[in-house]
């Protein structure tokens, strides 16, 4: 009898996580946007996918999920939730020296949201902005509006 058993994505991410940070280092993930469940700010996508700054100093709070990450950070001086469930992750690694590992992206077989977790383990910080590549984006708000079925779909709004 063969069991099936469950991605050990996040338990390598919640890993490397833990390992870059306590190097003293800054954790950034690269993420996929085609993954369903992704919720980030459009504006700064580039080419399907946005590199962010994961570091308990760079977000209001990180939740490490049993499926997903969850936090808010500040792109363009608006504070924005994000949502990133770990089949989308496709690296993650410390901006100083790219010590980390990549992974293949993982697409749900059911399409439906993951769950947001209630007690997730958080990191508090006193600052909450996200370092990103401002070069890369026109500082526009990203909203999600949920499509009726299959992905999500995000809208830029000016």
């Amino acid at each position: 009898m063969t069991m099936s058993m469950t991605s050990n994505k996040p338990y390598i991410v919640k890993a490397f996580y833990e390992w870059i940070s306590d190097n003293q280092l800054t954790p950034y993930v690269a993420v996929d946007v085609s993954v369903y469940g992704v919720l980030v700010p459009m504006a700064y996508v580039t080419k399907g996918q946005i590199v962010l700054n994961i570091a308990g100093s760079a977000v209001g709070s990180i939740g490490l999920g049993d499926e997903l990450i969850e936090f808010s950070a500040r792109f363009g001086g608006k504070l924005e939730h994000l949502v990133i469930p770990y089949g989308a992750i496709s690296a993650i690694y410390a901006k100083e020296n790219g010590a980390g590992t990549s992974f293949a992206i993982e697409h749900p077989v059911e399409q439906q949201p993951p769950e947001p977790a209630s007690k997730l383990s958080s990191v508090a910080s006193a600052v909450s902005v996200a370092t990103i590549d401002e070069s890369k984006g026109d500082g526009l708000n990203a909203q999600h509006k949920p499509a009726k079925k299959g992905k999500p779909s995000l809208k830029v709004i000016k």
